[in-house]
């Protein structure tokens, strides 16, 4: 089965060259072109990945993450006319997945695609041995790419997850923000180790009691994180 892609930009010259370059790569497309749409759409449809427009009319691309991120992983490239760092920092801190910035090339958007697709329906530096990973109580599972916290179901992005799985698989050792990228996503990282900040934060607040004393992932100042086994 065509894994389905959801395309939203209200440029519909944008929304059909996207569309078209997708289609010829055999993906199922649906494009929408304003921002209230995406919502509804997304729990209808289930999409294996979203390129969405950040400057879009109703909701904007950026509150359409943060409310997604709520309840869904759903990989997300985010389309923009800035070049900023602090937008790229703040799409990568609400949960996007790359960031491509207009004008583009279309083929340039399907490696993308294609990039983000293999980094979040696989990782890049899995090693041998244990499928899950068992550290008191919490589990990691890396074939179902699913985390439990005490019994409980933590919803962790693609992005959180790889970062996760990598500190856990090197527990103990301490690993710059260069190497994580690396085991996180191999060859084809984005976001620069900015990123990779971002997300451990975002992983802190999601399993730690008290994020600012962390359990799990110490911060090493001046080099990287160490994740900290029972």
């Amino acid at each position: 089965m065509a894994r389905r892609i959801l395309v939203v930009d209200d440029d519909p010259t944008i929304r059909e060259v996207v569309a078209d370059v997708l289609r010829m790569e055999g993906y199922e497309v649906h494009v929408l072109g304003s921002g209230e749409e995406v919502l509804p759409k997304v729990q209808a449809l289930d999409p294996a990945l979203i390129v969405l427009d950040v400057m879009l009319p109703g909701l904007d691309g950026f509150e359409i993450t943060r409310r997604l991120r709520r309840s869904s992983s759903v990989p997300i490239i985010l389309l923009t006319v800035r070049d900023g760092e602090l937008d790229k920092v703040q799409g990568f801190r609400l949960g996007v997945d790359d960031y491509v910035t207009k004008p583009f090339s279309p083929l340039e958007l399907l490696m993308r695609v294609k990039a983000v697709l293999r980094r979040t329906g696989g990782w890049a530096g899995e090693p041998e041995g244990e499928a899950v990973l068992r550290c008191g109580d919490l589990v990691i599972d890396r074939a179902g790419r699913r985390v439990f916290r005490r019994g409980q179901p933590v919803a962790l992005t693609a992005g959180e997850f790889n970062v996760l799985w990598a500190l856990a698989c090197h527990a103990g050792r301490v690993l710059t923000r260069e190497q994580l990228m690396e085991l996180a996503w191999g060859p084809e990282a984005v976001g620069g180790p900015e990123s990779v900040t971002v997300l451990v934060s975002r992983i802190r607040d999601k399993l730690e009691d008290d994020p600012a004393a962390p359990r799990w992932i110490e911060t090493v100042r001046g080099v990287g994180y160490r994740f900290k086994p029972e």
